[in-house]
């Protein structure tokens, strides 16, 4: 507004008493020291969470963490391999355990993935040469999804167990539960089988029970690759459960062996240098 215009008009100033300016300073202060007071204390808390971390965690860990890539989502996939790297329960076991894993990834699903007549066979995880890469099984068949964290989880200590026992005998599902016991007790947030020295962990079918213990292979004999792998006595005090694993075990020995006769009579029908076969 121009000044011409006011002339000859009442102007009334309005201001704020000494009070009432004291009041916004104190209330400014107030302020102030409030926030000071929360930054000082997150400070301490991050602090304290650094002072509070096991110098041996970063020996006793996942050397490198790697999705597989070519596969939708893989930041997603390395968020949730980070996420079971950093997992509390985890963690701790492989520090108490002295487990250091060279490299966990992810499995391709259709490649792990095997249906007969009797059902679908789906292996969930692989350890190779006790500790030196340890694959899970993220995703579900057709690529559009993820499995259940706890499920993948539970994976992970089972083919943790596998840097120390082979076969599933009973040292190794004793050892298993073991790590899961700890797993699952320090969990605070959320209150054989070798081929070339390789773990399986592998699950038949949609049963609950037998995702809980999905099967496994066994180990080498004498360099040959067995399926199975251990006698009939190392049954002896194991769970129902267990029990019930090997004998899938025991089926898909067979099938082995069965697949194999055939492919070795076809070679044996079959003419020296024929370029069919």
């Amino acid at each position: 507004m121009p000044l011409l215009d006011l002339k000859g008009k009442h102007l009334t100033l309005m201001g704020s008493g000494a009070a009432e300016i004291q009041q916004v300073q104190d209330m400014a202060e107030r302020v102030a020291k409030r926030n000071a007071a929360r930054m000082a204390q997150r400070s301490k808390a991050r602090h304290a969470t650094t002072t509070r971390r096991n110098p041996q965690d970063s020996q006793y860990t996942f050397l490198q963490v790697r999705p597989l890539q070519g596969l939708p989502n893989p930041d997603r996939s390395l968020k949730l391999l980070l996420r079971l790297k950093e997992d509390p329960g985890i963690r701790a076991a492989m520090t108490k355990h002295k487990f250091a894993v060279g490299l966990l990834t992810e499995m391709e699903p259709l490649s792990h993935t095997q249906t007969t007549h009797e059902g679908t066979s789906r292996i969930l995880g692989l350890n190779r040469n006790q500790g030196e890469v340890i694959e899970l099984r993220l995703r579900t068949d057709a690529h559009d999804g993820y499995r259940d964290y706890k499920t993948i989880r539970k994976t992970l200590c089972h083919e943790l167990a596998h840097n120390v026992h082979s076969p599933h005998d009973r040292n190794f599902w004793d050892l298993c539960h073991q790590i899961e016991r700890e797993v699952d007790a320090a969990d605070w947030k959320s209150g054989g089988h070798t081929i070339g020295e390789t773990s399986r962990y592998t699950v038949s079918g949609r049963d609950e029970e037998e995702e809980d213990y999905p099967e496994d292979f066994g180990g080498w004999t004498g360099g040959e690759f067995v399926l199975g792998g251990v006698k009939n006595n190392s049954t002896a005090g194991m769970s129902r459960r267990e029990v019930l694993a090997q004998a899938a075990l025991e089926r898909q020995r067979k099938e082995v062996d069965s697949e194999r006769k055939v492919l070795e009579e076809h070679r044996q029908r079959s003419p020296p240098g024929d370029e069919s076969k």
